[in-house]
């Protein structure tokens, strides 16, 4: 299943053993709809996300990204420490796929354009 939407917070790294690590983090899709009347209704659905295969992939995971995310999902449901029951959605990843958006994509972009007007200034012509 693939799943494209904003990343809600920087990811965390945590370590479950010692020789495992697991990147977490929350990915926001917005959907909308018109009802009956004409009105355009709008939709947002978090996802609860683990990456099993890099740690590294948390420096790109910033609050803001756009990701595409190939993988399964899986449903909890849990009591909360007020009697509420709660239910949220699970993303496990295989794939992560950056689009645009986020702190890091952002200074990698203004990095790059000021290497670019340098290589300009250069430019014998």
């Amino acid at each position: 299943m693939n799943i494209t939407g904003r990343v809600t917070a920087d990811a965390q790294v945590r370590n479950v053993s010692d020789s495992k690590t697991v990147v977490n983090f929350s990915l926001a899709i917005n959907d909308s709809y018109k009802n009956k009347a004409g009105e355009r209704i709008g939709q947002t659905t978090y996802f609860d996300c683990a990456y099993w295969l890099s740690p590294k992939v948390a420096q790109l995971l910033t609050k803001g990204t756009v990701v595409e995310l190939t993988g399964r999902v899986s449903t909890r449901a849990w009591t909360g420490s007020d009697g509420q029951p709660h239910a949220g959605l699970n993303f496990n990843t295989s794939q992560i796929k950056l689009h645009r958006g986020g702190k890091k994509a952002e200074a990698v972009q203004a990095s790059k354009g000021k290497s670019n007007e340098n290589e300009k200034e250069d430019l014998p012509f």
